[in-house]
């Protein structure tokens, strides 16, 4: 199969899996416009479940606002839609042999239409929260099994091609993403932002059952670790809640938040001593005894998080303290995927010509001083100082993501490689919620923390000598006082980031220098 020809190649990693369950390299294929066609509701499939993480971040004020919450409660719309995504992902290869990839595609994306109508609907954010955790669970098999079926029905010569246009369905959705939910947003109301889904879904289901279904692939009964599943959904669900209810609880000085942390960890490790020595796990944690994939699997959890964290938090930022609509936002943000785009096939180029660990810390350490150029950002800064940094980073996020996936799997032996990269896409997807909820929260605390400490520094009667009106001092005051404490906590978070880079550029020197040039491909 072709070398790698994305950005973000996480999305596609547990393709290989369903993949494998597939049948692919026994599939009849389709010609001419019937072959365009399925190929384009694959594409669409995999366009709206990554969108549809994109496109809830610059919502966020409007969805919290409209249904009573804080910013930070709302960004739970986002983190519990990637922990149930994340859940289902390393199911998709049972699923897929044990009911066939094209009922279970199809399932999906009716069931996700129908949660994304259901989150338009919601009456509260509690409602909302659960009705994104079905969206969730419906997302997480269309993604894989969107390529996995792609390559299937399209002839083998022509795989390399499918999988670049394929591919470019997730670089192209998180730039989409942010126009189209601030634009939404604005113009019709949050609710639009899920509602766009269903006529995709109808339409994909309607036409694409018709042309996949006599493609169907092998299935029967399969042995599934209902043990393992439910220690996974345990210990990622008792995690999840933590982090979310912590912001309201005073964090551990609530007897609630204390006792699902325990819950986290006693069946984390629970999770990690079954599935070390059940026969057929639902996750092969096994993979991790090679260093590479070690090494690569937490510089994936420490810069995917921290970045998809970033990635919740500046859109708020704009909105909240810069006074810009989810609209513009949704422009400043959009241009971190414009260089993206160019680079990617750039970079499939380089990996096979250079050591891929030396392309991943270059690419680590360019985002490492885009984030530091952010902790420069003031209050009085024009759009295109906001977006700049945004389209200089795009440039190097490929460099990060492509490489790496070479670094991970190009050590590993071929039978290993489907389980090492379910096990990415796994971590990559729990680390980013969980980074999403840490961030928002160390973000409002440092907030705080600077708000205390300019109130110290005040001077009120200068005000006042300057002609300001008594009444209008305390009022003016805080207003100015609340919008620095914010930009203090919004560096200081974006110097964290940082330094989280950083490490991990030096870091990924831990892993042994791969032997098979192209490793992003078994990534596929």
């Amino acid at each position: 199969m072709a070398g790698p020809t994305t950005a973000e190649p996480d999305a596609m990693e547990a393709a290989a899996k369903a993949g494998a369950a597939s049948g692919v390299d026994t599939a009849p294929q389709l010609h001419g416009g019937m072959l365009i066609l399925a190929g384009f509701i694959l594409a669409m499939a995999n366009f709206m479940a990554v969108l549809d993480t994109a496109i809830a971040n610059v919502a966020l004020p409007h969805i919290a606002g409209a249904l009573a919450a804080s910013p930070n409660e709302g960004t739970s719309v986002i983190t519990f839609f990637a922990v149930a995504e994340a859940i289902t992902i390393p199911l998709t290869g049972w699923l897929a042999a044990r009911f066939g990839s094209v009922k279970v595609f199809f399932v999906s994306m009716a069931l996700f239409g129908v949660s994304s109508a259901l989150c338009g609907l919601a009456p509260s954010l509690n409602a909302l929260i659960f009705f994104r955790i079905l969206q969730g669970l419906s997302a997480g098999p269309m993604m894989p099994l969107s390529q996995a079926l792609l390559l299937r029905i399209v002839p083998p010569a022509q795989h390399a091609m499918a999988t670049a246009l394929w591919a470019m369905t997730v670089i192209v959705a998180p730039i989409v993403g942010p126009l189209l939910g601030g634009w939404i947003s604005d113009n019709h109301g949050w609710p639009w932002v899920f509602y766009i889904n269903v006529p995709v879904a109808i339409a994909s289901v309607f036409f694409g059952w018709r042309l996949l279904a006599p493609h169907e692939t092998p299935s029967g009964p399969r042995k599934v670790d209902v043990v393992g599943l439910l220690l996974l959904i345990f210990w990622v669900g008792a995690l999840q809640t933590m982090l979310d209810i912590g912001k309201t609880e005073d964090w551990f000085g609530s007897w609630k938040v204390c006792a699902l942390l325990v819950a986290a960890i006693v069946g984390f490790f629970a999770f990690c001593i079954w599935e070390w020595t059940e026969e057929h796990p639902i996750v092969d944690i096994r993979v991790f005894k090679n260093i590479s994939l070690s090494v690569s699997t937490v510089t994936m959890a420490l810069v995917f998080g921290v970045y998809f964290g970033s990635a919740v938090i500046i859109p708020l930022w704009l909105q909240t303290n810069l006074a810009y609509t989810a609209t513009w936002a949704g422009y400043a943000t959009a241009f971190n995927g414009v260089l993206a785009v160019i680079m990617a096939p750039i970079v499939g180029r380089l990996v096979g010509k250079f050591d891929p660990r030396a392309l991943v810390s270059f690419g680590l350490t360019g985002l490492t001083v885009i984030m530091l150029w952010r902790t420069t950002f003031t209050q009085d800064m024009t759009f295109w100082q906001v977006s700049l940094p945004q389209l200089v980073q795009g440039m190097f996020m490929p460099l990060f993501f492509l490489p790496l996936m070479t670094v991970a799997l190009g050590t590993i032996p071929m039978k290993d490689i489907a389980n090492g990269a379910a096990m990415i896409t796994f971590v990559r997807t729990v680390a980013g919620a969980v980074a999403a909820s840490l961030m928002t929260t160390t973000w409002g605390d440092s907030a705080i923390s600077a708000r205390s400490n300019l109130v110290g520094d005040l001077h009120p009667e200068a005000l006042s000598s300057a002609g300001v009106a008594p009444s209008m001092v305390t009022p003016l005051l805080d207003r100015l006082v609340e919008s620095q404490a914010v930009m203090v906590a919004t560096n200081h978070i974006f110097f964290i980031i940082a330094i989280c880079m950083g490490v991990s550029a030096a870091g990924i020197w831990l892993a042994p220098k791969p032997q098979r040039r192209g490793g992003g491909g078994g990534g596929h």
